[in-house]
């Protein structure tokens, strides 16, 4: 296990924003991991874990207390059931079962970050979500101070939330367990429509595994959602706002906000959600609120190449990327009524 102290926590993270931190651990087998952790839980110092950085927004001030760095490896293969370490790389990891012949995660190709954010976030993307093949989440249980397998039945997933990230300070995951499909080599049958368009099928009908991890990979660049150290569009947390989920009389008051502002034949984007509930697009809000690509005149802007990507131009701060996220939700929400939430994970900051 690797111990720095006042260590930069900036290159650890796609923003490269933040402060040090007190002390940075760095664990590369689940022991390793349980070992920090009980440790500074039994000293009760301020625990912050960190995988492939790619959903965290660190204060300029740092992290007073330990920083645990999860580096842990493996991938093993049983057929179609997957199983990874919390620290593999998940785009690697997709990768790996695309050439394995196998369905299941190919459009979460080239999101950034380790397997263990996974499950926390229910990371979805062009009509997939981890908890559709998550079996079971092995992880560290700090209220009872032992390692836990929980189903995913006891997961608690719903749109990018589950019981990891209902309750932070609980588990620390370990391994993810996934069950494929093997399809002959064909994809999951495709729920995203741009996704099938670009491909000339119809949403329903699968094609290579191959072809649609391409094809992901492809959309995913061109609007700077794959990580390129020399493209600032990249260096950013991915989409900084999730799409907000109105009840009937939320989108109604919605509608009319919009049909005020935009014309009566203005119809944005609705999605059921379930219970009564439609999903609406945050991309769409910004964008319609007037903040468009490249937005901004300081160290903090808008992507040029999507408006959901709030990006670090290279001498930003984390209070510019906090007063540009500030701009956005307050400009959307008087443009609309509707509030914006933040998808990064924020330390020692909040919105």
């Amino acid at each position: 296990m690797q111990e720095l102290h006042d260590a930069p926590l900036a290159p650890l993270t796609t923003f490269r924003l933040g402060g040090p931190a007190t002390r940075l651990v760095t664990a590369t087998t689940d022991d390793e991991v349980i070992a920090a952790v009980r440790a500074a839980d039994d000293a009760g110092t301020p625990l912050l874990l960190i995988g492939g950085g790619s959903n965290l927004v660190i204060g300029d001030k740092g992290f007073e207390g330990t920083a645990l760095r999860i580096a842990t490896r493996g991938f093993a293969l049983d057929g179609t059931a997957l199983t990874l370490a919390a620290g593999e790389n998940w785009s690697d990891a997709v990768a790996r079962t695309v050439e394995a012949g196998l369905a299941g995660v190919e459009c979460l190709a080239g999101i950034p970050g380790s397997a263990g954010a996974t499950p926390i976030q229910n990371v979805g993307a062009y009509g997939q979500e981890v908890s559709a093949t998550i079996t079971e989440v092995v992880a560290y249980d700090r209220r009872v101070g032992e390692t836990v397998t929980i189903p995913n039945a006891d997961c608690g997933f719903s749109y990018r939330h589950s019981r990891f990230k209902q309750d932070p300070e609980r588990f620390v995951v370990l391994r993810v367990r996934f069950a494929l499909e093997d399809a002959g080599g064909l994809s999951a049958p495709l729920k995203y429509a741009e996704t099938a368009r670009v491909l000339g099928v119809e949403p329903g009908e699968r094609v290579p595994a191959t072809t649609a991890r391409e094809t992901v990979l492809a959309l995913r660049a061109g609007k700077g959602m794959v990580l390129d150290a020399a493209d600032h569009d990249t260096w950013s947390a991915g989409s900084f706002f999730t799409n907000p989920i109105l009840t009937e009389a939320e989108h109604a008051a919605f509608v009319q906000r919009v049909h005020d502002r935009l014309g009566p034949d203005t119809a944005p984007p609705a999605f059921p959600a379930g219970d009564g509930r439609v999903k609406t697009s945050a991309a769409w809000l910004i964008d319609r609120a007037g903040f468009t690509k490249g937005y901004g005149s300081g160290p903090a802007r808008i992507s040029t190449k999507h408006t959901l990507a709030l990006t670090n131009r290279g001498e930003a701060t984390t209070e510019d990327l906090l007063a540009l996220a500030r701009e956005v939700r307050d400009g959307v929400h008087a443009a609309f009524g509707v509030v914006l939430v933040n998808e990064p994970v924020t330390v020692g900051v909040s919105l």
